[in-house]
C-alpha cells in the first residue's frame, strides 16, 4: 500500500482507532496524522479518538484530538488504525459511512479486512510498526519516531512479548537514533503508575482467585470500586499482565464493569492459550497472547463461559504434550 498515492487529491482526511484507545492505536493514529501534515499540507487532517489518558499527551499532535466529532462535512479518506470499523466510537461512525474512500491498517488476526482497502499484517507486533514500513523514511524526525515508538513498546510490552520480531527490534533501533528520551518514554508511559493506581492494582491482586489447578486466573472491578477510587479505564491498563506474570500461570483474566451487566475483558496468556480464539468467540479479538471483549451477564457468568473455552485448548495442549512424550519413549 503506498498511502500518498490512496490519498492522491484528497482536501479532507480522517483518522480514528478503537474505542478505549491504547498504546498502539494513539501511537499509530497520531503517528499517521503527523506524517500526513508534512507530505500533504494543503490537505486538513483530523483524529477522531476518545480521549487518550494523560501518559499520552506528551504526543504530538494528541491535543489536537477530536473526541465529539460534531463535523458534518464528508471525508475524501477516511483511515481506521488497529481497529475494524465496528469498534470505533459511536460519533465517528456518521463520518466514516459519509467518507468516500475508507482504508483499514491492521495488525490483529481477528481482523478479517475491512474498508474498501485493506492492509491487515498478522505477523506485525502493531499497528504502529505498519506505520513505519509505510511511511517515506525521510519524513522521520525525534516526533514522528517517538509516535511509531510509544505504539510499539506497548504493544509489545516493551519488547518482551511473543509478537516481537527481529525487524520490530531493527525498527526500535532506527527509531530511537532520533533522540527522544527513550527510558524516560517507557517508564512514563508503560511503568510508571499514580498511588492510586497502585492501590488498585493492589486490590486487584489481592482479590484475585486461581482456578483450573493454579493454572488460570481472575479478578474483577465493579463499577462501585472504581468510583470508590475515581478511576477510569485508562488507569487501568497493564494489570492483565500483573496477573499473566504470577507463576504457574498460562491465562489470565482482568475484568472491569463498563454498565449494568456488563464487562470489559482482558485476556493474556503463554503458549498454552490461543486467547484472539476466545475472544473471537465472544465478538472480541486481538492477537494470540492478548486479545479482549465486552461480555454481558454476571461475573460468574462471564468466567464460566470463558472457562469452557479456555479448558478446552488447555486440555488440547495437554494431550499433544502426553502424546509426544509417549512417542519419545
Amino acid at each position: 500500500m503506498n498511502i500518498l498515492q490512496e490519498c492522491q487529491g484528497a482536501s479532507r482526511i480522517a483518522i480514528t482507532g478503537h474505542v478505549r484507545p491504547d498504546g498502539d492505536c494513539v501511537g499509530s493514529c497520531l503517528a499517521l496524522y503527523q506524517y500526513l501534515q508534512k507530505k500533504m499540507p494543503q490537505a486538513r487532517v483530523q483524529v477522531y479518538l476518545e480521549r487518550p489518558g494523560e501518559i499520552y499527551q506528551c504526543i504530538k499532535g494528541c491535543d489536537k484530538i477530536d473526541s465529539q466529532c460534531e463535523d458534518t462535512d464528508p471525508y475524501d479518506v477516511f483511515f481506521v488504525l488497529d481497529s475494524v470499523p465496528e469498534r470505533m466510537m459511536e460519533p465517528a461512525k456518521k463520518l466514516y459511512d459519509m467518507a468516500r474512500k475508507t482504508i483499514n491498517i491492521d495488525h490483529h488476526i481477528s481482523n478479517e479486512g475491512a474498508c474498501d482497502i485493506s492492509w491487515v499484517v498478522p505477523d506485525a507486533s502493531s499497528t504502529a510498526e505498519l506505520i513505519y514500513e509505510l511511511i517515506d523514511k525521510e519524513a522521520l524526525d525525534a516526533d514522528l519516531a517517538m509516535a511509531i515508538y510509544i505504539g510499539i513498546i506497548h504493544d509489545t510490552g516493551v519488547f518482551q512479548y511473543s509478537n516481537t520480531s527481529p525487524r520490530t527490534m531493527e525498527i526500535g533501533a532506527n527509531l530511537i537514533r532520533y533522540g527522544f528520551d527513550f527510558p524516560k518514554l517507557i517508564l512514563e508511559t508503560f511503568y510508571q503508575r499514580t498511588y492510586l493506581q497502585s492501590q488498585v492494582l493492589g486490590r486487584v491482586l489481592l482479590e484475585s482467585i486461581r482456578f483450573m489447578d493454579g493454572t488460570c486466573i481472575v479478578s474483577c472491578l465493579d463499577r462501585k470500586i472504581m468510583d470508590f477510587y475515581e478511576v477510569e479505564h485508562g488507569d487501568l491498563d497493564g494489570i492483565v499482565n500483573h496477573l499473566r506474570n504470577i507463576k504457574g500461570i498460562h491465562c489470565a483474566i482482568f475484568m472491569y464493569q463498563t454498565g449494568v451487566l456488563e464487562y470489559k475483558v482482558s485476556l493474556r496468556s503463554d503458549e498454552w492459550v490461543d486467547v484472539s480464539r476466545v475472544a473471537a468467540f465472544f465478538g472480541g479479538g486481538g492477537h494470540m497472547r492478548a486479545a479482549g471483549c465486552n461480555m454481558k451477564g454476571t461475573f460468574h457468568d462471564c468466567v464460566n463461559n470463558l472457562s469452557l473455552h479456555i479448558k478446552e485448548q488447555m486440555e488440547s495442549r495437554l494431550s499433544a504434550l502426553e502424546g509426544e512424550k509417549t512417542g519419545q519413549e
